[in-house]
Parts: C-alpha cells; sequence; structure tokens
C-alpha cells in the first residue's frame, strides 16, 4: 500500500494542534516553537505533494479511498487536480509565516495564573484550521467535504473572537464587544450557509445515490444518472449559496470587513488568505462539476453579482480610514474577480481566477502582515494617526508599498497575470462585463496609492516619532513573500501548468469551449 500522502499533509498539523495545546502553561515559548516546527514539516509534505503531481497525468491524483459510514454511502476519498495542490501548497506555504507574524499576539498581558494557556491556544488553532483547510482541498466525498467546511468555523470562531487585534481606541469592554460581535456574525452568516448546503447534500445523494465525485462522473458519462433541470438548479442554488458567503461574494460579504477588523492581522490572512479560497474552489470542483446545466443558466446573474463585489468592495476601500478595513473590502473586489473569471467560463478566465486565489493569498498576506506590524508599533489602526513612515522606518515602508503594489496588480508582480487573465477572458465572453471590471483596477490604484500617501509620506506625526524598522523576524515574514511575488510575477509557467489541464477538465464538464475571435476575410 502506498504512503498515504495526503492524508499525512492534514494529518500532521492536526498532531501538531494537539501537541501544542498540551505545551505546559509556562513554557509558552516551547509551544510557538513546536507548532512552527509542525508547520514547516506540514510545508515539506505540500512540496513532495506537488512535486510529485504530473499535470498530464489522470485529473485526480495521488488519491485514496476508504470506507467511512458505509450504511449511508460515504467514503474517505482524497484526490488533488491541479487547482487542489496549487492552494494545498499555497496554504501550507502560509501557515508559517502567519505563526511567525503572530509570535508575540497571544501572549498573556498579565501572567499571574498558571493554568490559563492563551499562547499555547492561539497556535493549536491556527494548525487545526490549516488541517481542516487543507483536507478540504483533497477531498472528493461530497460529505467529508461539508463536514470540514462546517468545521473550521469552530478554530476560527475562537480566533476571531477570542484574540482579537489590541489595537483598539475605546475601552477594553467596548473592544471585547467588537470582537465578539464580529465572530458571532462570522459563525451566524457561515452556519446559515451551511444548512442550506447540507440541504442541497442530502437533496443530492436521493438523486445520485453517493456522495463521490468520481462515481457521479462515471454516472454522468454512461447515461446512468439524469437530474431533473428544476432539481439541478435547486441543488446548485444549495451549494453556490453557502460557497459565496464564504467567498465572500455581495450581498453576503458583510461578515468580513467586521472579522478581518477585530482579528489580528495573522488571523486575518488566516481568513482572507486561506479560509476564504475554499468557497472559491468549491464553486470550481462542485458547483460546476456536479451541476453543468445550471451553472451556464446562474452566470449572468452571478456575473453581475460578481462585478458589484469589484467595483462596490473597491468603492468602500478608498473611503475607509481603518487600515485593516481597507485591505478587507479591497479583498471583497478581489474575489468579485475571482469570481468573474471562474464563471466566464473561458480557459484565460478560469486559469487567471485560479492563479488569483493563489497570488491574492500571497499578496494579501504580504500587505497585511507589513500593516500588522505596523499597527502594532503605533497601536492604532486609524489611518489618519500615520504620517512620514518612510522617513523613520523605510524599510517597513518599502515592503509595505510592494505589498499595496501587488494588490493594485502592477506589472512585474505576480497578481498583475491573474488580473489579466481574469479580464482577456471575460472580455472574449462578456464584453460589456469585462469593460465594467476594469473600473475596479482604477479604483485599487486609488485606495493603495492614497494609504500609502497618509500613511508613509510627508510630516513625521508624533506618535510615529521612534518608530522602530522591521525587526529580522518581520524581515523572514515578509522578504520571501515579496521574492515570492516578483517570481511569479516575471515567471508563472510553472503554477500555469500545473493549473491549466485541471482548468480544461472543467471547461469540459460544462461543455464549454473558448470563443473564436471574428477574423474579417482579407480583400
Amino acid at each position: 500500500m502506498s504512503f498515504p500522502l495526503l492524508t499525512a499533509t492534514a494529518a500532521l498539523p492536526a498532531i501538531g494542534a494537539i501537541a501544542t495545546a498540551a505545551v505546559p502553561a509556562a513554557r509558552r515559548t516551547a509551544a510557538k516553537w513546536l507548532a512552527l516546527i509542525f508547520s514547516l514539516a506540514t510545508l515539506v509534505l505540500a512540496g513532495v505533494a506537488l512535486a510529485r503531481f504530473e499535470p498530464g497525468g489522470a485529473r485526480y491524483q495521488l488519491t485514496e479511498s476508504h470506507a467511512w459510514i458505509k450504511d449511508f454511502g460515504v467514503r474517505y476519498e482524497l484526490g488533488v487536480d491541479g487547482i487542489g495542490v496549487a492552494l494545498m501548497a499555497l496554504t501550507a506555504l502560509l501557515i508559517p509565516f502567519v505563526i511567525l507574524a503572530g509570535w508575540h499576539d497571544a501572549d498573556p498581558l498579565e501572567t499571574k495564573s498558571s493554568r490559563w494557556r492563551p499562547t499555547q491556544g492561539f497556535f493549536a488553532l491556527i494548525l487545526m484550521v490549516e488541517a481542516m483547510v487543507i483536507l478540504s482541498f483533497e477531498a472528493t466525498d461530497v460529505f467529508l467535504f461539508y463536514i470540514l467546511f462546517e468545521a473550521m468555523l469552530i478554530p476560527m470562531y475562537f480566533l476571531i473572537g477570542g484574540f482579537g487585534d489590541r489595537a483598539h481606541t475605546g475601552s477594553d469592554e467596548n473592544a471585547a464587544a467588537q470582537r465578539s460581535y464580529a465572530a458571532v456574525k462570522f459563525l451566524l452568516y457561515n452556519l446559515v450557509g451551511g444548512l442550506i448546503m447540507l440541504a442541497a447534500v442530502i437533496g443530492l445523494y436521493v438523486v445520485a445515490g453517493t456522495f463521490s465525485l468520481s462515481e457521479i462522473a462515471e454516472a454522468r458519462a454512461n447515461g446512468s444518472l439524469s437530474m431533473a433541470t428544476s432539481t439541478e438548479r435547486w441543488l446548485f442554488l444549495g451549494f453556490f449559496f453557502a460557497f459565496a458567503v464564504k467567498a465572500p461574494l455581495w450581498p453576503l460579504h458583510t461578515w468580513l470587513p467586521n472579522a478581518m477588523g477585530e482579528a489580528t492581522s495573522p488571523v486575518a490572512v488566516l481568513i482572507t488568505a486561506v479560509v476564504d479560497k475554499v468557497g472559491t474552489f468549491a464553486m470550481l470542483r462542485f458547483c460546476l462539476q456536479l451541476f453543468p446545466e445550471a451553472s451556464k443558466w446562474a452566470t449572468p446573474v452571478i456575473l453581475v453579482l460578481a462585478l458589484i463585489s469589484i467595483v462596490y468592495g473597491a468603492l468602500l476601500a478608498v473611503g475607509q480610514r481603518d487600515i485593516k478595513r481597507l485591505i478587507a473590502y479591497a479583498s471583497i473586489s478581489h474575489f468579485g474577480f475571482i469570481i468573474l473569471g471562474i464563471f466566464a467560463m473561458t480557459s484565460q478566465g478560469q486559469s487567471g481566477a485560479t492563479l488569483y486565489m493563489v497570488n491574492h493569498g500571497i499578496s494579501t498576506a504580504a500587505l497585511m502582515l507589513v500593516a500588522g506590524f505596523l499597527i502594532t508599533r503605533r497601536g492604532s489602526r486609524l489611518i489618519a494617526d500615520y504620517g512620514g513612515v518612510q522617513k523613520v522606518a523605510p524599510v517597513l515602508a518599502g515592503t509595505f508599498l510592494i505589498g499595496g503594489l501587488a494588490t493594485l496588480s502592477l506589472p512585474g508582480l505576480s497578481p498583475f497575470v491573474s488580473e489579466f487573465l481574469v479580464l482577456v477572458g471575460t472580455f472574449s465572453a462578456y464584453p460589456a462585463a469585462g469593460i465594467v471590471a476594469t473600473i475596479g483596477i482604477v479604483l485599487a490604484a486609488l485606495y493603495v496609492l492614497v494609504l500609502y500617501q497618509r500613511t508613509m509620506t510627508g510630516p513625521v506625526k508624533a506618535g510615529v516619532q521612534g518608530m522602530a524598522d522591521l525587526k529580522a523576524r518581520e524581515l523572514v515574514v515578509v522578504l520571501p513573500l515579496i521574492a515570492l511575488l516578483i517570481f511569479l510575477g516575471v515567471y508563472p509557467k510553472p503554477l500555469t501548468e500545473i493549473v491549466n489541464p485541471a482548468v480544461q477538465h472543467t471547461l469540459s464538464d460544462v461543455q464549454k469551449k473558448d470563443p473564436q475571435p471574428e477574423v474579417e476575410a482579407a480583400k
């Protein structure tokens, strides 16, 4: 029996979470190092999975299949396509940086109690989220995916509500109330989406008699499975609603600014760069593959919602006074681009959407983590409290600028490739939608450059004087992310070679081909 690489990649951080939580209260530093070691070991296994994946091979590779709940046809089935393995690698890559960036975020302000272990709990919860997200990218059984889709909400709830940002302007009681509100709102929105999805999962089993993606695909191919049009559309809506909440797509997005604003910066990265990617990934793996006709039927409405997300998120980002909420609204705009690329249903659009998921994760992590270092130094999230940072902390300002330029998709940085492909794919199928989407590019330049100007340039404000520049640990967090943004911006081929075959499979599922350009005959 071959080594269960996918199971091991997900199990390792789960084991790390248990081990970290068990570290004695007085040994906080040991707990941090243990969590970091387990995250690095997970990264190694994810790298092995990425190296063993063959882009031109079978659709799902490194597969595992075991009976789980026989009476209901539920199996423990795993497998990765190019999209899944890329997002699995992204998750494993980001978690060590999240841990390093949050090295002191959960240190207790008072150490009188020997029983309370907030540091151990903080890092254990991060590793548990990593395990569930990685396994969700690997799951090819619909019921298994649903369990993971819902279970990851529990550690995220405690990370948001129990370990909030310490930089706030109000009283401690007010800050705790805001964290609680953000955590409950996050949980309720996603639970409602999950409950609707559960009804659709049960409906799918009634129709198909199985939860296995491979068995459903085989049944479709040999004609033994057919869904009534109305049934397929209702099931599609049940799945899509849950994924649109997680993504998040307008108008189901309102939980994200609260959650990112009140969470610590590393947890904010965990939300938007890791957990939210499960929603857009699931649209490709489940919505388009299981319900191809319904996906095409819903495309016009989804494209409109994606365009609203792009413009609306960017407009609200322009008007923000809070640095973290600005980045949150920018992410809503970026997720609009991802969903636009998915439902443009062209090879360029879906390749761009997949690359966007990866590149947005890297760029948002770079920008948010540097913003977190900045906020920790000043003790405020308000843009108005900053000014002249580049004169006292030039390295911090420089890395902040590169993260911002990646967010606005500057050519030469990896998000540019993603955004360009999404727009090309959208223009070829829906020219009007492509034109509207370009408004988001203009607004992105506005909110990023204005943010940099107000915080980094001008006279040095009183609270900024004496601000320390980035330290060694912080440079270890930021510099590899910036290097990756530049490398994938100049040479995206390693990533495109992995995801393009999976995109072709998805287009084949929905029986879509790229529109052919109209060429006038030579006179």
